[in-house]
């Protein structure tokens, strides 16, 4: 069993790949052109409002998510306890028993315990990253995803966002919208190559953390 196992962890791992699913979203199909009617406004043609701008509002429309994450979390928990027992007997000072030394007839007892215990841990990422929208819903929200994938030349490196926006919030200076903004939102950053190998434990090191005990 153990040589199985030892066999499992000398193996090379698979290299990681991007998930799929974050692929740009296409816009709708065009819409077959109507008879002609005289009209000089035809919304088949592209419409957007006076009110509303460039700003992404279609499916297959691009906007830009700008990543603002910082996060700070701190937990402390802390215990202690005590206890305290005695006993002692006095023997007669006549009679048969009189023989027993009161001193050898105490007895006692006493149990404490303290704990502590804390964790922190703080984050940052930042950035931005181009998304589709995927879907637009009736309530004013959107679907939006994206990727952002880069090769370099000790391995591959790739940003993934999904979530929901309110059409709302879209900036219309920059068609853009703060990852604070964003419901739902599901970010992944991650990679492989020479560089995130050098970072992972050894299988050996890996097989005997495995059966270590402690």
């Amino acid at each position: 069993m153990a040589a199985l196992g030892l066999a499992a962890l000398a193996m090379p791992a698979a290299a990681k790949k991007p998930p799929a699913g974050f692929e740009a979203a296409l816009p709708a199909p065009a819409v077959a052109a109507r008879p002609v009617t005289g009209a000089i406004f035809d919304a088949s043609l592209g419409y957007a409002a006076l009110v509303q701008g460039t700003s992404a509002r279609r499916v297959g429309d691009p906007l830009t998510i700008v990543l603002q994450e910082n996060t700070t979390t701190a937990k402390s928990a802390g215990s202690k306890s005590g206890r305290d027992g005695g006993f002692s007997l006095t023997p007669p000072t006549a009679g048969p028993l009189a023989f027993l030394d009161p001193n050898a007839l105490k007895a006692g007892g006493q149990s404490s315990f303290k704990g502590d215990g804390s964790a922190a841990q703080s984050s940052s990422f930042s950035g931005t990253v181009g998304v589709t929208i995927a879907e637009v819903r009736a309530n004013g929200t959107a679907l939006v995803k994206g990727e952002k994938r880069l090769l370099l030349s000790q391995g591959q490196e790739w940003i993934q966002f999904s979530g929901i926006v309110r059409l709302a919030d879209i900036d219309p200076q920059t068609n853009s919208v703060r990852s604070a903004q964003v419901a739902d939102a599901r970010v992944e950053y991650a990679g492989n190559g020479a560089v995130q190998r050098a970072g992972r434990e050894g299988w050996l090191s890996r097989f005997f953390n495995t059966i270590s005990p402690f």
